[in-house]
Order: C-alpha cells, then sequence, then structure tokens
C-alpha cells in the first residue's frame, strides 16, 4: 500500500489557474525543491492530484477560484533519479496468463518496475502492456491512431516476479479495486529463505505459520524505505506461510515456502519471513544473501471477475531460477 509513505499536500486557488501552472508555483515552496515540469506532469498523469476531492489527469485542467486542490507525493520517489540495473522486457503472447474484454493478466518478470514512476524514460510492465495490446489491434486495424487503455490495480516489487492483473476498461476499474481492497482477489506466493535463526523447529513438513504485527516505516526517509513491525502509527498486516520443506541452496540452508497475504502492505512477505528468522534469498535490505534477485514469485492470482462475478484462477509458471521447489524435500 503506498498510502504510507505519502504526504498529502493541500493548496486553496486564489484566482482560476491551470493545474500545471498551481503545482509549479507551490509545489517547490512546500517541499523545499525544485521540481521539474516533466516531474509535475506526470504526477498529475499518473492520478497523484485531486480537485475539490475529484481525481484529475489533464495537466492543463482549468481549476476555478476557491477550489481545493490536494496532492499525493513520495517525495523518496519523486525526487529519485538514479537508473537502476531494469532489464529489456517487450510482453509476448506466452507472457499472457488470462485475457478477455475486461482485464488482462500476465507474468511479469523480475528486474523490471510495474510503472514508470517520477523517472519518465524508464520501462516498465504497464508501458509494455500497453504496446503489446496496440501492435495488436493495430495489426487488424491499420487505421488505428490511439493506445489501448490499460488500468493498474495492483503493484510487484522490481525484482518480484508473477503474475500481475491490468484493467483494459475503465468500468473494469472499480470493481477490481474493491476485490483488492476487500482481498477477495487472493495471492499466493512462492520465496526461497535461508535459515537465519529460525524461531521454529523446522524438522517435519508441510509446516505452517503466520505472522502479524502493525508494519510502518523504520528508516529514514534519506535512507532506502524498510519496513517493519512499529509500536504506534502501524497498519495492521496478515500472512499465512506454509513451509513445503527443505532445499538445496549453494550448500546453505534454505527452503521453500509458499505465502498467503492477507493484507498488502509495502514489502509485507518479505518482512514478515524476515522477522521470524527466515529471510528471502536475494533480499539483502532485510537480512537475506546475495543472490542476484529476491527469491519471490507471484505463483497465482484468483478473483471474482469483474464483469460475470465467476472466480478465474490464474497460474504463472516458476522461473527457471525457482527449479529448486522441485528438489525440496519433505
Amino acid at each position: 500500500m503506498r498510502n504510507n509513505k505519502n504526504r498529502i499536500l493541500s493548496f486553496r486557488v486564489q484566482s482560476a489557474v491551470r493545474i500545471d501552472e498551481l503545482l509549479r508555483s507551490e509545489l517547490p515552496r512546500a517541499l523545499g525543491s525544485p521540481v521539474s515540469n516533466s516531474k509535475i506532469r506526470r504526477l498529475v498523469v499518473a492520478g497523484a492530484v485531486c480537485v475539490d476531492g475529484r481525481q484529475v489527469r489533464v495537466p492543463s485542467f482549468s481549476v476555478r477560484k476557491g477550489g481545493s486542490v490536494s496532492v499525493s507525493v513520495d517525495e523518496e520517489q519523486l525526487f529519485f533519479e538514479k537508473k537502476p540495473d531494469d532489464i529489456a522486457f517487450e510482453l509476448s503472447p506466452s507472457d499472457v496468463l488470462f485475457e478477455d474484454d475486461s482485464v488482462i493478466v500476465v507474468n511479469k518478470p523480475s528486474m523490471f518496475p510495474t510503472e514508470a514512476g517520477m523517472v519518465g524514460s524508464r520501462d516498465n510492465l504497464h508501458d509494455a502492456v500497453v504496446r503489446f495490446l496496440f501492435a495488436r489491434e493495430k495489426a487488424r486495424n491499420p487505421n488505428m491512431r490511439n493506445p489501448p487503455y490499460v488500468g493498474i490495480m495492483h503493484r510487484l516489487d522490481r525484482e518480484t516476479s508473477g503474475a500481475i492483473l491490468f484493467t483494459k476498461t475503465r468500468a473494469a476499474n472499480s470493481p477490481c479495486h474493491d476485490m483488492f481492497e476487500n482481498h477477495t482477489a487472493r495471492k499466493t506466493y512462492r520465496a526461497v529463505s535461508t535459515d537465519c535463526g529460525c524461531c521454529f523447529p523446522l524438522s517435519e513438513f508441510p509446516f505452517s505459520f503466520a505472522v502479524s504485527f502493525p508494519m510502518g516505516r523504520i528508516s529514514p526517509k534519506s535512507q532506502a524505505a524498510k519496513w517493519g513491525k512499529v509500536s504506534t502509527g502501524g497498519v495492521d498486516s496478515l500472512t499465512e506461510f506454509t513451509v513445503l520443506g527443505r532445499i538445496d541452496a549453494g550448500g546453505k540452508k534454505a527452503y521453500a515456502v509458499e505465502c498467503r497475504p492477507l493484507t498488502g502492505r509495502t514489502h509485507q512477505i518479505r518482512v514478515h519471513l524476515a522477522s521470524v528468522g527466515l529471510p528471502i534469498l536475494g533480499d539483502e535490505l532485510y537480512g537475506g544473501d546475495d543472490s542476484g534477485r529476491i527469491m519471490l514469485h507471484a505463483a497465482s492470482l484468483s478473483f471474482p471477475h469483474p464483469v460475470t462475478g465467476d472466480d478465474v484462477v490464474v497460474s504463472a509458471p516458476l522461473p527457471p531460477s525457482f527449479g529448486v521447489f522441485e528438489g525440496a524435500m519433505n
């Protein structure tokens, strides 16, 4: 959930003005730092700006005198300029796990962000889905000019792979938002965890347990965002886990783990596993050993279809690096 780390800025309009012009003058004062025109535009287009309580995505939108403007700003993301080692990726038909007129579920690769964020030149899965659908439709209709609509309903961390859903119509947005907000959409992940002092006696498998505590940010804003258990101001979090068996992870004591988050907090699975001494392999932020990537994969997604209400279950095949699951020892 992104709300936990966002700062809400509010402005009252003294005279009619375009929303981008208002933000150009007000944001630098509120944040104490210059904000480029391109970042202001991306804030608006990304849906971070509301006028009189209604979301506005058009930078040229004119706000009337006396209007109320609010902006949701993640300062860490807004001022982040480092270009990470994202992979180059183009969606192909084999990456599509489910599709109909309302939604499309695709298999996200690791090392590729779900969305662009504030770095406009950074490629991302959302744009890759738009390119894929646009190219396919243009092949059928050469006169097509405008790219298709694709809505983001939930996110996976850059290094996490697996099943992720996008909407193809605005009419599907509300029911899809509700199913993720109310957790009628259920996600199942696979993780490889290393034993760093596990607090459970893992000798017989499968072994199930749950982790629940209030979560909040525990790192300063000047450092990489890190989340954990907090005593005040946190948000409830709950994940169910099943340790499927031991696996060989380069001679280290490791386990194949099934993860079922029942809430949707930032880094939730990573934080919960680390809290019981089972950090995910590759998750150095939370105590895991280096592995080239965080060994976390969204293996399945089940949800009520936004139009028909029928149950839909989609599975994403494990990447080759997760072949260790096949050798899990019970």
